[in-house]
């Protein structure tokens, strides 16, 4: 929730380019956001640390990382300039999300930066059991739920600077506690603060049942 606080600071900026785009379907920068998630994940699995100061991969998904983020963020500003809000885009917004997700975090669990499978796996279920949780609230006649710990905007900023500093450290040989790199830390914190989010916002809907 750390993005929360600043997008009224945002928002104007994504407004402005929201305009530019005016003339896209907003399918269609949906749909483009998807290609990008798949391209950052498609880097991030080719990384590996014997071969990232020579191919700079990090750089090049973090780069992809950003574009699925920002045309991502502006796919419903588009929607709403144009008057083509509807339950299908918002349907077809958020399912290729969780695919621009898994891409994302799947690629850089399965790569060779992450040496231990389970933790990849536990950042990925706590990944889309936090998206569950927040569009199950709305379909039981609740708001959507965008409360917790860590949402779809920390990741993503997480995992735009996280492959930076991974290069940097890379160059350096740079060793962190308990000989894990960067990437795996921040898999780590995606498994323990995705799965608590899940959790904040089960039981919030729960409380939510009792009013």
């Amino acid at each position: 929730m750390v993005l929360d606080g600043q997008r009224e600071n945002i928002d104007p900026i994504l407004l402005f380019f929201a305009k530019k785009f005016s003339t896209v379907n907003p399918d269609i920068i949906t749909w483009i956001a998807l290609l990008f998630a798949f391209f950052a994940g498609l880097f991030f699995y080719f990384s590996s640390p014997e071969q990232e100061l020579v191919n700079y991969y990090l750089f090049i998904a973090a780069f992809f990382v950003f574009l699925n983020g920002f045309f991502d963020a502006i796919d419903g500003k588009v929607a709403k300039l144009t008057n083509k809000i509807s339950k299908r885009g918002d349907f077809l917004d958020h399912a290729l999300d969780r695919y621009g997700d898994v891409f994302i975090v799947g690629g850089l669990a399965l790569s060779a930066w992450s040496r231990y499978p389970s933790i990849g796996l536990l950042a990925i279920v706590g990944m889309l059991l936090t998206s569950y949780m927040g569009t199950q609230s709305q379909a039981i006649g609740c708001n959507r739920n965008y409360s917790g710990l860590l949402v779809r905007a920390d990741r993503l900023v997480l995992l735009m600077m996280a492959p930076v500093f991974q290069h940097i450290l890379t160059s350096y040989s740079f060793q962190l506690p308990l000989n894990l790199n960067l990437l795996e830390w921040v898999l780590i914190y995606f498994a323990v603060m995705g799965n608590i989010t899940s959790v904040q916002r089960f039981y919030s809907t729960l409380r939510w049942f009792k009013k």
